[in-house]
């Protein structure tokens, strides 16, 4: 028994150490590259007269792209090979992402941010499928933390770093501009290390020794033994299960309220506050900041606990009530961005157990689709709320009315995942 254990922590580790730490640095260049639209909001909309109708279509759009390859870029890192399929999205992407630098018009706009979009699909539930090929159940939403934690970690790093950007003209070119050309560039260099760096499986692993290769290798499939009993799922079976279902429809609302929420975040900023453009960007580093710590928590407590319904609902219905704070008139700046932060804590809180649940019971490829099919519909969130607010506010209607419904999102989607089945295992 100990030199089992002791082969278990030692792979553990080197897994850990090997990944998580790369994967997190694609994440943090993916979702910045998103995301910094959100940065360069207030100067680009200003310099190219860009209604708030525009820039929310503009925004949403993106994810029109991105569901064109969700399904098949799951099942192609399942099949096929992440290392080829991460490098190939990381390199279009960056080279999508400069173009963004150079738009002119609202139709360009929506044509670069479309773009990046089908660049981009596929890479999020590849590396969620990715990540059970090397962590067994027990340790996966840890292991999920460590890489989404790169979510709030790239806004938190990103805004004052747009904030700086946005200062610059060189070549007569303006801030914002610099902001997409400077921010893209990273994603091609990486995408070249990617080829040379990841490792597709376990038994592929020059890395680890022939006793890590075997216990890792066991376990996996210790754990794909004990997903058959429960009855074999084909994948399009896979796709019709209420449980699928049920986490699409609430991450589309989560997101619905999450990507609203940092695309009008500087914006929200400066209406309270009376802040200048720059301040307004660095002064939203600090929702994400907050993400940093409540993602690591809920990873560990899920995994502790075994439990991942909670912790996935929670946090969301936790952010309508902070998020719905933020929106009351008159309130000192300093509560407001308090409840700003804490709406971005626990908005960010609830990816690492979310994720875990499509893995628990369904076979390699029916979990994949599945993956796939949740991230594609959830996304459809982040291409309306956009879109909602935009429009709300184009109508002149209330500011903290487009918020409310943001907050009402986040509740909606809370709610539905307690509605989620979890079948125990024989």
């Amino acid at each position: 028994l100990p030199p089992s254990v002791s082969v278990a922590d030692r792979t553990r580790r080197k897994v850990r150490r090997r990944l998580l730490p790369f994967l997190f640095v694609l994440y943090i260049i993916s979702y910045l590259d998103r995301a910094n639209v959100a940065f360069a909001k207030l100067s680009m909309t200003a310099d190219l007269h860009f209604s708030e109708a525009v820039f929310g279509f503009g925004a949403g759009i993106f994810f029109l792209g991105y569901l064109l390859l969700e399904i098949p870029g799951a099942i192609i890192v399942e099949r096929w090979s992440a290392r080829r399929w991460f490098a190939r999205i990381l390199i279009t992407w960056g080279l999508c992402a400069t173009l963004v630098g150079f738009i002119r018009t609202p139709i360009e706009f929506y044509g670069a941010r479309l773009l990046l979009g089908i660049a981009e699909a596929g890479f999020f539930p590849g590396v969620i499928v990715y990540l059970s090929h090397w962590f067994v159940e027990r340790d996966r939403a840890r292991a999920m933390a460590g890489f989404i934690i790169a979510i709030p970690f790239s806004l938190a790093l990103g805004a004052p770093i747009s904030a700086l950007i946005l200062r610059l003209d060189w070549l007569g070119l303006a801030g914002w501009r610099w902001v997409f050309i400077l921010e893209g560039a990273p994603a091609v260099v990486l995408g070249i290390i990617t080829l040379f760096y990841l490792t597709d499986h376990p038994r592929q692993a020059r890395w680890l020794d022939p006793d890590e290769r075997d216990w890792i290798g066991s376990e996996l499939e210790a754990e794909k033994a004990s997903k058959k009993a429960l009855g074999h799922v084909s994948v399009w079976q896979a796709l019709r299960q209420r449980n699928v279902l049920i986490l699409a429809a609430a991450l589309c609302l989560a997101n619905l309220g999450g990507y609203a929420f940092i695309f009008w975040l500087p914006s929200t900023i400066r209406m309270a506050s009376g802040l200048s453009v720059t301040l307004s960007t660095a002064c939203a580093a600090l929702p994400f900041l907050a993400g940093l710590v409540s993602i690591p928590l809920t990873g560990m407590l899920s995994d502790r606990s075994g439990e991942r319904r909670l912790y996935a609902a929670l946090p969301l219905i936790l952010a309508a009530v902070f998020f719905t704070l933020s929106t009351f008139v008159g309130q000192p700046f300093l509560l407001v961005i308090l409840w700003l932060t804490l709406t971005g804590a626990a908005g960010y809180a609830f990816p690492p157990p979310f994720w875990v649940l499509p893995t628990l019971t369904l076979g390699e490829s029916a979990a994949a689709a599945s993956i796939g099919l949740i991230n594609s519909i959830g996304n459809l969130g982040g291409f309306l709320g956009p879109i909602i607010v935009g429009y709300l506010l184009s109508r002149d209607l209330p500011y903290s009315l487009a918020m409310t419904v943001l907050a009402s999102a986040y509740l909606a989607g809370g709610l539905l995942l307690l509605a989620i089945r979890i079948p125990r295992r024989g």
